[in-house]
Parts: C-alpha cells; sequence; structure tokens
C-alpha cells in the first residue's frame, strides 16, 4: 500500500481483528490496486469534501492554562495558546504522554528548559508560554528541528533548536529537563543531564524509569501512559 499510495492512505480497526486499509484515488489508482491484490477490495465514491475531513481528527486540547490546537481552532481568550500545524506531524499535543508532561512542567514554571527529543516543539513552546527561558530543543532528526523552529516561530516565542544526538553530544546546563522520549532512552539520557528538574515521559504506567541521581517527586498516568517529575538528589 505504501509503494502504490506513498501520499497516504487510511487504517480503519475493526471488530474481530480485522484491519481495512483505504486509499482516496482515481480510476488509476483503482486499477493498481487491483493488480496488486487481485481484485480484492470495494471500490466506492467519496462525498464531496473528503480532502478537509483529516481535520475532524486534530482537535485542541487544555492543559491547565494552556490551550494547545490546530491553526484553524481559535483558542479561548483566557488560554496560553500554542497552535501547532498538524501537518507537519511529530505530535500535535493530544497524545496523553504530552499532556501529562505539560501538566509536570506547569507545576514550577520558570528557569531554563531543555526538551530532548522536541519533535514538533510543543513542550518547547508550551514551556516558553507558561515562562521558562531560556528554553533549547534538541532533536536527532532535521525535520523535527525544522518543524520546532517553525512553530516557535509561528508562536512568536524564542526557542533555541538544535540538531543534535542527546547521547552523544552536549546539553546545556538546565534548571529543568523534559524528555519525553522512551524508558530506554531515559534510562540514557538521565546520566548525561545537568538539570535539578527532570520530566520524562513516553513509557507506559507499567515501566516506571528510576534514573540515577534523580528522586521522584510526582507520578502521573493517563490512558496506560504515564509521566514522571524528578528532583536531583543531593549529597
Amino acid at each position: 500500500m505504501i509503494e502504490l499510495f506513498p501520499s497516504g492512505f487510511e487504517e480503519v480497526d475493526h471488530p474481530g481483528g480485522e484491519i481495512e486499509l483505504a486509499a482516496y484515488t482515481d480510476a488509476g489508482g483503482e486499477e493498481r490496486l487491483w493488480h496488486a491484490f487481485g481484485g480484492t477490495g470495494n471500490a466506492a465514491d467519496v462525498e464531496d469534501g473528503w480532502e478537509e475531513r483529516w481535520r475532524a481528527f486534530h482537535r485542541p486540547v487544555r492543559v491547565g492554562p494552556l490551550w494547545i490546537g490546530p491553526p484553524w481552532e481559535e483558542p479561548p481568550t483566557d488560554a496560553l495558546a500554542v497552535v501547532i500545524d498538524p501537518g507537519r506531524a511529530f505530535g500535535t499535543g493530544a497524545h496523553a504522554t504530552t499532556r501529562l508532561c505539560l501538566e509536570l512542567l506547569a507545576l514550577e514554571p520558570g528557569g531554563s528548559l531543555l526538551d530532548v527529543g522536541c519533535g514538533s516543539g510543543v513542550l518547547s513552546i508550551a514551556g516558553a508560554r507558561l515562562g521558562y527561558r531560556p528554553v533549547t530543543a534538541v532533536d536527532i532528526e532535521a525535520e523535527a528541528v525544522e518543524a520546532t523552529a517553525a512553530n516557535a516561530a509561528g508562536n512568536g516565542v524564542e526557542v533555541d533548536v538544535r540538531l543534535g544526538d542527546a547521547l552523544a553530544g552536549a546539553l546545556p546546563a538546565v534548571r529543568t529537563a523534559v524528555a519525553n522520549v522512551t524508558l530506554e532512552s531515559v534510562s540514557e539520557i538521565a546520566p548525561r543531564l545537568d538539570c535539578e528538574r527532570l520530566v520524562t515521559s513516553g513509557y507506559l504506567a507499567s515501566e516506571r524509569p528510576e534514573p540515577a541521581g534523580f528522586r521522584r517527586v510526582d507520578g502521573r498516568d493517563a490512558e496506560g501512559w504515564a509521566a514522571d517529575l524528578f528532583v536531583r538528589e543531593t549529597v
């Protein structure tokens, strides 16, 4: 399906474990599909306006004082708005791990912030909105760095976006670091961080990290995912 429709197709789960793959295409694409799969599947005309229906999947979320949403939604006047273009992917703020990180970042905002594995820059931009200064964002993917820089500019906040490997390159000393990555990455990155507070997520509630040199002071769960707030232990 990826070879036939590189611009994308839809995956729909059905009861009983069946998965439907649907592509929006023309007669030529229907013929390619027929040759590839031997005529299996059904073809049907789609309603007008299908090109815009993907927007219905990107709804704004509210986390404390923060509002995170797409450009076509109007943020409430009492919110700190973070506008993220979902067309750039890398995360829009709707995932449970992002929301949990935002809850923990909002507890004691202020001081310098490092976003490790910044993706679309949701956490970096939200941190700037909350009052963190300066804000540094790091990602190993060039596309993520580009997306974060564009989203930061679109939101009118200053974020120092860097392309680099958090497991190998130099990282700035900060008051707070946030890493919404994976359990394994959290364990590998934590020893390299020079920070007072560490917010972590990207793992299931059943697999909490225990980074050396840090003490957990808060932990939250949502939809089976987890996030934790650690403080550095003093000798």
